[in-house]
């Protein structure tokens, strides 16, 4: 079953990829049928992902699954929440690649994260991530995941591996920070491949993908 990936981003396309192998579904990256990216006003994770899902099969008029996540920090209430992208607001260079850009704004809202928790002794944090699939786009029964992966922030970057906020994510349970952990490693642990097992079983369970 071909399923559009209400996403334009490349590592997001090769992780879901990778963990939906499971199920029998072809991802397709909206980008690749010249569908936008859909706005993202809502002040929750599942909204915002059920919006990009049902913009996405709306366009293409096919299936699609949406990922809607980021980092919740207990000390900050919640936030970066669903403005996790975003954070730190930065005017990003003209010209520059996505990754380039991405680079630049995954810098700046590490760094405003790590100035928000100056001097906090409750650092506590998870990545969340929620996964949602329709049918169509009017599909009253939209499929909806929710992974959580808690950690800890750390008070300075650890490990160049990953992107976003995994140098600053510490997972107690593996002993290293999320930038360390090899693409196979954290594709087995994190908060989207938790979403992902939900996803699987509600795929079966609902839409009769076989495994």
């Amino acid at each position: 079953m071909k399923l559009v990936l209400a996403s334009n981003n490349a590592k997001k396309l090769s992780e879901l990829t990778a963990m939906l192998g499971g199920c029998s579904v072809e991802l397709v990256a909206q980008g690749s049928l010249g569908i936008a990216e859909a706005e993202e006003p809502h002040l929750t994770f599942i909204e915002n992902g059920l919006a990009k899902a049902r913009h996405a099969a709306a366009a293409s008029g096919a299936a699609a699954i949406a990922d809607d996540s980021g980092l919740c920090v207990d000390a900050l209430g919640g936030l970066p929440g669903v403005g996790s992208a975003d954070f730190a607001g930065v005017e990003l260079p003209d010209g520059a690649d996505r990754e380039s850009r991405r680079r630049v704004q995954d810098a700046a809202n590490n760094a405003l994260l790590l100035q928000r928790l100056q001097g906090a002794e409750d650092r506590r944090a998870s990545f969340i991530s929620t996964l949602v699939a329709v049918r169509h786009a009017a599909d009253p029964q939209p499929l909806i995941a929710v992974g959580r992966w808690p950690g800890r922030i750390l008070r300075a970057p650890q490990g160049a591996l990953g992107f976003g906020y995994d140098p600053l994510m510490f997972i107690p349970d593996l002993g290293c920070s999320v930038a360390e952990l090899t693409a196979d490693l954290k594709n087995r642990h994190s908060h989207r491949a938790r979403a992902v097992v939900q996803m699987q079983r509600l795929l079966r369970e609902a839409w009769g993908l076989s495994a």
